[in-house]
């Protein structure tokens, strides 16, 4: 069988020691912003809107543009990770998967006011409280939250 792949991206945004993450209501588990990259967006571009979209926020993104740069190349702000995610997983294979573009960023405050309508559970987790919580979150989204406080905590 076939694997479905999308391109995604995701952000661990922070305010004042900790990360916000939704109980997402399709996968039933807790994550961060984030969604799938459109056809004519880049994938920082898609970043910074989802999280406008899904908590209302502005986010300044720390990702660094590295690399060499020429008249026809421009180096992108770089995610702090890329990974593949299994989203539809079966017996004999993998239906669907998301390669997700994971960046940090800072928000100014934690007032989220979804601008895409939906009512989701948010919760703003601080490094403890990722820590705690192992048998509800994911091991990546415990590490990747934990990793984004410390970058934006290092970086203010």
């Amino acid at each position: 069988m076939e694997t479905t792949r999308h391109f995604t991206s995701t952000v661990y945004i922070v305010n004042d020691g900790a990360t916000a993450l939704h109980d997402h209501k399709h996968l039933d588990m807790w994550l961060p912003p984030g969604g799938h990259i459109d056809r004519d967006e880049l994938p920082h571009e898609a970043a910074i809107r989802e999280v406008k979209e899904e908590t209302g926020l502005d986010v300044t993104l720390l990702a660094e543009r590295t690399g060499a740069s020429s008249l026809t190349v421009e180096p992108l702000p770089e995610p702090a990770h890329l990974q593949l995610a299994d989203v539809n997983v079966f017996a004999e294979h993998v239906g669907h998967q998301h390669i997700d573009f994971v960046y940090f960023g800072s928000v100014e405050h934690r007032d989220i006011t979804p601008e895409d309508g939906e009512i989701e559970t948010w919760h703003w987790f601080t490094k403890a409280e990722l820590r705690e919580d192992g048998d509800r979150l994911e091991p990546d989204v415990i590490v990747h939250g934990i990793e984004a406080i410390d970058a934006v905590e290092a970086a203010q």
